[in-house]
């Protein structure tokens, strides 16, 4: 893969203070991240607060060994003139998604773990990502591993760099740009996600 910029990512593994030494781990920038994020409507403010706790409740509450629920990571690409959206035909869901999955050991940042994702899944190198959360989604997926569980989504938005030829992933059926007015979904979720895009 190609070297990944984000827009303003900050590496918090390297911010220590006088008090505290250690480097700020993935957990601590999950926390930083969403206490600071000012959500744009009351439902993402009730699920951020969820999150928030989430957190504070369970110290491995960013991996996918957490259960019942743990923290996921994603983000919606857009095109330069915001008139097209890409999307994955999800492999198991077979659903229409934006790229996204499980937070991995190397990872730093909630945002860099979301451009990672981005990046393996669409094929795309060169995304410009906000660190900013764009929107978050509370879902139950069945098929997490050996069994259920709740995936707590910190969703990003990315727009395309130099690179505008996308390569489906082992984990997509197909990749494609959809106009934004002619979505291949419906679901509330994902509307909002991409609503919210438009206006960023």
């Amino acid at each position: 893969m190609g070297t990944q910029t984000p827009v303003r990512t900050r590496d918090l593994r390297s911010l220590t203070t006088a008090s505290d030494p250690a480097p700020v781990t993935l957990q601590g920038d999950a926390v930083d991240v969403l206490t600071r994020w000012r959500a744009p409507t009351e439902d993402q403010e009730r699920l951020r607060s969820q999150y928030v706790a989430h957190l504070a409740q369970r110290p491995d509450g960013v991996w996918r060994s957490c259960l019942p629920a743990h923290l996921t990571t994603g983000a919606l690409v857009l095109s330069h003139d915001r008139r097209h959206v890409l999307l994955n035909l999800h492999r198991k869901a077979r659903r229409w998604f934006h790229f996204g999955g499980h937070l991995e050991p190397d990872d730093q940042t909630l945002a860099g773990a979301a451009l990672r994702e981005a990046t393996e899944e669409s094929g795309l190198v060169g995304l410009q990502l906000d660190a900013e959360p764009l929107h978050l989604s509370t879902h139950a997926v069945e098929f997490c591993g050996s069994g259920s569980a709740d995936h707590l989504d910190v969703r990003f938005l990315a727009l395309l760099g130099a690179d505008t030829e996308p390569r489906a992933s082992e984990e997509s059926l197909e990749v494609r740009w959809w106009p934004v007015d002619e979505l291949p979904t419906d679901e509330p979720d994902m509307v909002e996600m991409i609503e919210l895009g438009l206006q960023r």
